[in-house]
């Protein structure tokens, strides 16, 4: 099936500006607190996504940033929204793990049902729905028992992935959604992120899937945000952004340089907030 503009549904996005940003702690490789952050520039490169989003029609909503949460801006992270309702993300590292109450009381004040999690997982950073499926991240952050909590609390498959490589220590920055159309569910991934296991389970679930180069992976270029037909992509993802045209999308350039000083992009993020079936929220 070759995607089409009108076929796309339209999103509803949480995001968190960047005014807090820098890189104080070291959690994933991608950190280095010696190196320079410029936070303006952060918020200027968050700002044009943000502003994509609103472009192409989507909705964005916003969660206060709290002060001493530098990573609060990847959204992404704070939890997992599927049929109305809120999986709350608990961190694995101390740094960050106020961040999962921060989230879930946003959603709670707005009148969302909220699931506090008993396993540590990290959110949408691990949890990604395709279809009819969730994937699911293990290795570096994630446990696998949160993967069984995700299943029971949402009655859906829940198919767990072992990453391998700490650069990809989230299973967003391994692996994007380009489809999640039931009919027609498409990804793409970077194969060494992944153990032989996991690789073989995606290749019977995905046989078309696209596999991205170690070019595309090194700029954190499956870190990428689809809604079906657009897709926001880093500008140094060249091969990907070349091969998604090919499948009919449309990739978008969007630079978010300064946030992968954090180990994240486009995706990490943004949260995408999946109503109720028949729910106008």
């Amino acid at each position: 099936m070759t995607p089409t503009a009108p076929g796309r549904t339209d999103r509803r996005y949480l995001m968190c500006e960047p005014v807090h940003y820098t890189v104080s702690y070291e959690i994933n490789p991608w950190m280095d607190k010696t190196r320079f952050t410029d936070a303006d520039l952060a918020v200027r490169q968050w700002r044009t996504l943000r502003d994509t989003y609103l472009d192409l029609g989507h909705t964005v909503e916003t969660i206060d940033p709290i002060p001493g949460l530098p990573d609060m801006v990847y959204a992404a992270n704070g939890a997992t929204v599927l049929d109305g309702v809120v999986y709350s993300a608990r961190f694995r590292y101390a740094e960050r793990q106020p961040e999962g109450p921060a989230y879930q009381k946003w959603f709670a004040d707005r009148g969302y049902v909220t699931h506090t999690a008993a396993e540590t997982n990290e959110g949408e950073g691990d949890l990604l729905v395709v279809g009819d499926l969730v994937l699911a991240g293990t290795g570096f952050r994630t446990e696998r028992s949160a993967h069984a909590e995700l299943q029971e609390l949402f009655g859906r498959p829940v198919i767990s992935l072992d990453l391998v490589s700490p650069h990809y220590y989230h299973l967003d920055t391994a692996l994007a959604v380009l489809s999640s159309d039931p009919a027609d569910p498409q990804i793409a991934y970077f194969p060494p992120a992944f153990s032989a296991g996991s690789r073989s389970v995606l290749q019977q679930l995905f046989p078309d899937a696209i596999e991205a180069t170690e070019r595309d992976a090194v700029a954190l270029g499956l870190n990428a945000v689809s809604d079906g037909y657009n897709v926001v992509v880093a500008p140094g993802a060249v091969d990907l952004a070349a091969a998604i045209a090919e499948r009919g999308y449309n990739p978008i350039p969007v630079d978010t340089s300064e946030l992968l000083k954090g180990g994240g992009g486009a995706k990490c993020c943004t949260l995408e907030i999946r109503p109720a079936s028949g729910s106008g929220r």
